[in-house]
């Protein structure tokens, strides 16, 4: 079974026309209301604006789109019950008839279902910390490995663990470029501490190593990692400081498995007063602007 994919997305397919993906969690759990469609009606601005085609993937009723049409991202972001659905969840929404906001995982999946090469997030999902007790790992590492697209992140969300992921993405054989940097960026801050494996200059640099993973048959992503711009990331000390209290407020809550991520986000943003959100946005349409010029390049 193919997704459905709206008209205007399968004309740009079948025209050759530079087409990105856009994921739909970061409007059924990402960001609060309105902000959440006014983002992702943004995001597609930020592509038309470029001359690509936008295609925001998600599930509505049990319907895998992609190319929801403007009312249905409104009925998404107003949807309560929407499910956040990684590619396990898929049949079951399916089955079920109900909606959700597609991961990394799963939109990375349908848009290569699709026939879509390129897809930019905020942050990528990696290795929680304590996954050497708990084996809590995100399923868009194991997506990453089996799924041929570029995806452009701003590296993995700090709240993570940053070197385990690293080491998992070289194990799953996920080249990783930092783009117009040597460190691995961590989501709110430009430096995660890491090096990044390897560096790019431009999107013609990143579509060539592509272009090189397609000849080769590898069938594994090519993750460009873009830094939050140094004027939007978050203080290093505040970053640090919140970070260590959001993790001690999720063990003694007991939050675990994937109610991580949007209770650790959470705290963020009321710890710093909203200052994570606004950088959680300039990150997400930062990389979605690089996405469009490596689809146009490409």
């Amino acid at each position: 079974m193919h997704p459905y994919v709206s008209d205007e997305v399968a004309s740009a397919i079948a025209a050759g026309q530079p087409v990105v993906a856009l994921e739909s969690t970061i409007i059924t759990h990402g960001l609060p209301r309105p902000r959440n469609l006014d983002v992702a009606l943004q995001a597609e601005e930020v592509l038309r604006d470029q001359g690509v085609v936008p295609a925001t993937v998600g599930v509505l009723n049990g319907r895998v789109t992609v190319g929801l049409t403007t009312d249905e991202l409104r009925m998404l972001s107003l949807d309560d019950a929407a499910i956040k659905c990684s590619i396990r969840d898929l049949p079951v929404a399916m089955a079920r008839g109900v909606s959700g906001g597609t991961t990394v995982a799963a939109t990375a999946f349908l848009a290569h279902k699709a026939g879509i090469k390129v897809f930019p997030t905020g942050g990528l999902g990696g290795v929680h910390r304590g996954a050497n007790q708990t084996y809590d790992e995100s399923a868009d590492l194991v997506a990453l490995s089996q799924i041929p697209v570029v995806m452009v992140s701003a590296g993995v969300k700090s709240i993570l663990d940053v070197g385990a992921t690293l080491e998992r993405l070289e194990t799953l054989n996920v080249a990783v470029l930092g783009y117009r940097t040597d460190a691995f960026p961590g989501f709110y801050i430009a430096d995660s501490g890491f090096p990044a494996p390897f560096r790019v200059e431009s999107p013609a640099d990143v579509t060539a190593i592509a272009s090189a993973r397609d000849e080769l048959g590898i069938d594994a992503a090519v993750l460009v990692a873009r830094p939050v711009p140094a004027e939007h990331q978050l203080d290093a000390d505040l970053h640090a400081r919140v970070l260590a209290e959001a993790l001690a407020a999720a063990d003694a809550r007991g939050v675990h498995g994937h109610d991580v991520t949007p209770f650790l986000l959470d705290y963020f943003h009321t710890a710093t007063q909203g200052a994570s959100e606004a950088t959680n946005v300039e990150i997400y349409l930062g990389n979605v602007a690089l996405g469009g010029e490596i689809a146009a390049a490409w």
